[in-house]
């Protein structure tokens, strides 16, 4: 098997160094070159053509995320930002990255060996995967002008890899009227909360990072904490959701198994569940399970997924109902909920 050629590109040479020996130590990686600034990288992604570059966001010169709007209508590369807890690595997202992971601090060296290992290796390996050149962002379809919004409804979206700007595309689309929606999408803790006010303010429905007693009604979206599992509960009659730490399901927490399996429970037939780019198959089963229960489900299409694993895995097991082209959920969740 054909190694995957990395390029590390970060201002501090220590932590360069660190991250080039940690990937070195995986049989399934070659760091081809290293760089300590975006005029570096970029001369070496010339001469190198590494599969995956990984990029810090604070650099000198020009910053990672300045680097990344100039960088990808040339050379489109799958790219894996490391950040510290910074809610510009969503500024990167929509850049064109891929995906994230998160710096770690205070740490002793061997820790952070062992996390760089497992987490950065793991999301270069999807990262690699991804064919960059042929992922075009499509605007989302305007949302038809329609009365009669079924409001005793509750939308649940659960995505991964290329997730954070997916539901950007769909909640976007949401007005006021829109049942009460509840979010899982893999990301570390801290940064979740980030990306919830980042919705709140580009958004014209209300978004928070979820809390245990928060109500789920029309108009607003909750997102799951980065490291507990969210729930949906029915508490006298009115629906909720519960927060609470745990192991991981199907190797996440949060899982978008437990959030759908939660709703299929809940709201059985008075629910819409969405399953978005991803890889790997959490929120398969979970879907299923509200299918079997009268939910409505939709899936993404591969054609417009940045990995299409967790929709097609919904998909083969025959949880989805309705698979289509991301610029087209939301409007196709406006039409379900439309009453007759």
């Amino acid at each position: 098997m054909r190694k995957i050629k990395v390029l590390v590109v970060d201002d501090s040479a220590m932590f360069r160094n660190l991250l080039v020996q940690s990937l070195r130590a995986d049989p399934l990686i070659e760091v081809v070159a290293q760089a300590g600034d975006a005029y570096a990288a970029r001369d070496a992604i010339i001469e190198y053509r590494p599969d995956v570059m990984t990029l810090d966001v604070e650099m000198p010169k020009m910053d990672g995320i300045q680097f990344l709007r100039k960088l990808m209508p040339q050379y489109p590369l799958p790219v894996v930002v490391i950040s510290a807890l910074d809610a510009r690595v969503f500024d990167a997202m929509e850049a064109g990255a891929v995906d994230f992971v998160c710096k770690p601090t205070g740490v002793n060296p061997s820790k952070m060996d062992e996390f760089l290992r497992k987490e950065l290796g793991t999301k270069i390996k999807i990262a690699s995967t991804v064919k960059v050149g042929k992922l075009k962002r499509v605007e989302a379809n305007p949302v038809a002008s329609m009365t009669g919004i079924k409001k005793d409804m509750v939308v649940a979206i659960g995505a991964s890899t290329g997730g954070t700007e997916a539901i950007f595309d769909v909640v976007s689309q949401f007005r006021k009227d829109i049942p009460g929606v509840v979010v899982v999408q893999h990301m570390p803790p801290g940064f979740t909360e980030m990306y919830a006010n980042r919705l709140n303010n580009q958004c014209q429905v209300a978004v928070k990072e979820a809390a245990t007693g928060d109500r789920v009604y029309p108009g607003r979206v909750l997102i799951a904490p980065g490291d507990k599992h969210l729930r949906l509960v029915k508490v006298n009659g009115v629906y909720q959701v519960e927060c609470k730490a745990g192991e991981k399901v199907s190797g996440h927490c949060p899982s978008v198994d437990v959030l759908f399996s939660s709703v299929a429970k809940t709201a059985k037939k008075d629910a819409v569940g969405v399953i978005l780019t991803g890889m790997g198959g959490d929120g398969a089963k979970g879907l299923l399970e509200m299918r079997e229960a009268g939910a409505i489900t939709i899936g993404q299409n591969e054609a417009s997924c940045v990995v299409y694993g967790m929709p097609k895995v919904a998909y083969d097991i025959g949880a989805v109902q309705h698979q289509m082209e991301l610029s087209n959920i939301a409007n196709k969740i406006y039409s379900v909920l439309k009453t007759n």
